[in-house]
């Protein structure tokens, strides 16, 4: 009886990569480097046609809250309010609309009958097709009129909060209602990456916990969850992506208003994207290079968002 030698073996010989993987890999990444490219094109447009009205500003950019760039003599313009009154609105759609989508996708995946769950999906996938306007004027046309008893309570029973302090708007146009008539618009974008992803959980991970004796919820807490959690935050920035970058629904629900208000029942704040679409018509003198000033901004934040949830979901998975 003899035995191999293993240090003597022929190792095995790898064949060459076949044509078609080569020129997969080499348009994939071609693809990203591309993108990239494409991103800091963007940027550069946008700081080089806003280069002279930054020059000729007599305000500072980032921290001054008026506008007056429509004119060639002294203009004065920041984006302070504009910057704040983005982040603001696109802050509560996104705490809004994030609980609500999860427990939408868990119910559809893990709790609905078959038949219901593929109705949902239908409709859930339909919402998301459904143009801003659209949502704009039903906030503007019945949702503003139907928050105010709902305001009044929060007034009520939560204005020790400075979140909710009075006097209430009397029209109802003000950053909540924005916000809400948001969350439901990126709803269903955040719904249905939560629901793709959790479908592509392990059978042997739900089977495993079940076996260990954990009711459905135990189950989807200890094995979905965890497993489905970077599909929600990538689901949640794209959602944050449409709510930054909004125009039509959130100019047709605020009020203009240059001002910075941390008050969410009062009249006051707006946002970039609605700030250019309802002054650009109008833009004269540097007027036009300034609201290109505050899109590269609106661009910034949201590059900086997206670019901190990637390393949030990245430094979990490491650590993980």
């Amino acid at each position: 009886m003899s035995t191999t030698d293993s240090s003597t073996a022929t190792p095995i010989s790898r064949g060459k990569r076949r044509i078609g993987d080569v020129v997969f890999a080499n348009t994939a990444r071609g693809s990203g480097v591309l993108i990239l490219l494409i991103l800091a094109g963007v940027a550069a447009f946008l700081l080089i046609q806003s280069f002279d009205s930054l020059s000729a500003n007599t305000a500072n950019f980032l921290t001054t809250e008026e506008w007056d760039a429509n004119t060639r003599e002294n203009p004065a313009f920041g984006v302070a309010a504009l910057a704040f009154g983005t982040v603001l609105a696109a802050a509560i759609a996104l705490l809004i609309a994030t609980p609500v989508a999860i427990g939408i996708a868990l119910f559809i995946v893990y709790y609905a009958p078959r038949r219901l769950a593929a109705v949902l999906g239908y409709i859930v996938d339909l919402l998301a097709a459904i143009p801003s306007v659209v949502y704009g004027l039903w906030g503007i046309g019945y949702l503003v009129f139907q928050l105010q008893g709902f305001y009044e309570l929060l007034e009520r029973y939560l204005g020790w909060i400075p979140l909710f302090a009075g006097p209430i708007s009397t029209t109802g146009r003000t950053m909540l209602s924005a916000g809400i008539v948001l969350a439901v618009m990126i709803l269903p974008i955040i719904t249905a990456m939560s629901r793709d992803v959790f479908r592509q959980v392990p059978q042997g991970h739900r089977e495993a916990a079940l076996a260990l004796g954990s009711t459905r919820w135990e189950m989807i807490r200890m094995a979905v969850l965890p497993f489905g959690r970077p599909g929600v935050i990538g689901g949640a920035m794209l959602g944050l992506g449409r709510a930054l970058g909004e125009t039509m629904a959130v100019a047709m629900i605020l009020s203009p208003s240059l001002v910075i208000s941390p008050f969410l029942l009062q009249s006051g704040n707006q946002t970039i994207a609605a700030h250019i679409a309802l002054q650009y018509p109008e833009a004269t003198g540097y007027g036009v290079s300034a609201l290109i000033a505050a899109g590269l901004v609106l661009f910034a934040i949201t590059l900086v968002v997206n670019m901190g949830a990637r390393f949030v979901v990245a430094r979990r998975k490491e650590f993980s």
